[in-house]
């Protein structure tokens, strides 16, 4: 699973003297278990079913904004004569003028949501069109500003990539569900480079899931544990902890920080054994999930963090930001 890099050669031998004694332990009780107790099959079963719970299972839709800040940009719906009473129900609002079969008239909107601080003003939805979607003009922001702002991608648009040596990665960014990462992915990408930015841990699907990220059954669950890890923090920026925002099953090809950033995980593979614990703020287009085969193939090198055995790129990769020149 995804883990921060640690130091993990303090009281390797004494560890490993423990670990062998405990196993003898487990080996004897086991034996002993096994010869008065047969679990029948339908108990076997029933473990690897609670593990390989249904992967089409559908996810809650997100529709979530930043509160305390205020985009600007030319009015679709002017919000004195278009309320709700929730921002949930305005980004929805939103949402349906930007269908992938239509031209998308709104890629923004403004919610006023503060019953005190907006006054006769709460319930304002404003529906907006920014004029660049990965560069939203920002009008204010901070604890005094009273409206909470969200952005809706179309069909070609919040798609950003990743220029490795060995491919680039097409990342289509989820600011409906992970607002406050998706806000720092374009911070970055208006830098214009991402120095300091690379991959530095590689693991490959191994024999435990298949080519479609499909875990093969009663197989382990690593490692290696199907991952590309690495970090988005630049020099020269300033990374602000990210709070947890979406966090559903891990699929082949998402995109999740680990904690609370800036260190970040891409999945070979699906992951319903992680249980919903990492921020999923995009995913990397299934045509180019063969860049990230490649990388997972690189040159490694042995390490344990936190009693996890892992495996380390051998040269990192550098990543570099660039945006996707398309219209909606």
């Amino acid at each position: 699973m995804a883990r921060r890099q640690t130091d993990s050669g303090f009281g390797r031998f004494a560890l490993m003297i423990l670990f062998l004694m405990g196993a003898i332990s487990c080996l004897t009780a086991y034996l002993f278990i096994i010869m008065v107790f047969k679990p029948s099959s339908t108990e076997n079963s029933s473990v690897q079913e609670w593990v390989e719970e249904d992967l089409g299972s559908k996810e809650e839709e997100c529709c979530r904004g930043i509160e305390h800040l205020e985009l600007w940009g030319d009015a679709v719906k002017w919000g004195t004569e278009f309320r709700f009473n929730s921002s949930d129900d305005c980004c929805k609002a939103c949402k349906a003028i930007c269908r992938d079969d239509k031209p998308c008239l709104c890629n923004s909107w403004v919610f006023c949501g503060d019953r005190k601080a907006c006054g006769p003003r709460f319930g304002e939805c404003w529906l907006k069109r920014q004029k660049d979607v990965l560069s939203p003009d920002r009008r204010d922001s901070g604890d005094l500003v009273m409206w909470t702002s969200g952005l809706v991608f179309g069909k070609r648009e919040g798609i950003v990539s990743l220029e490795t040596e060995h491919g680039i990665l097409r990342i289509r960014l989820l600011p409906d569900c992970s607002p406050q990462s998706v806000a720092y992915i374009l911070e970055l990408l208006a830098l214009k480079h991402c120095s300091g930015c690379h991959f530095y841990r590689a693991e490959s699907r191994g024999r435990f899931w298949d080519s479609d990220g499909n875990h093969q059954k009663y197989a382990s669950f690593g490692p290696p544990f199907a991952l590309i890890q690495g970090t988005f923090e630049a020099q020269g920026s300033i990374f602000r902890d990210i709070p947890k925002e979406s966090c559903p099953t891990i699929r082949r090809g998402s995109v999740a920080w680990v904690d609370s950033g800036p260190e970040f995980f891409i999945s070979l593979a699906n992951h319903n054994e992680w249980k919903k614990q990492y921020t999923v703020f995009g995913y990397v287009l299934s045509e180019d999930m063969a860049v990230l085969e490649k990388i997972s193939q690189l040159p490694t090198k042995p390490e344990v963090w936190s009693n996890i055995s892992v495996s380390v790129l051998e040269k990192p990769v550098p990543i570099r930001f660039q945006r996707m020149n398309t219209k909606s």
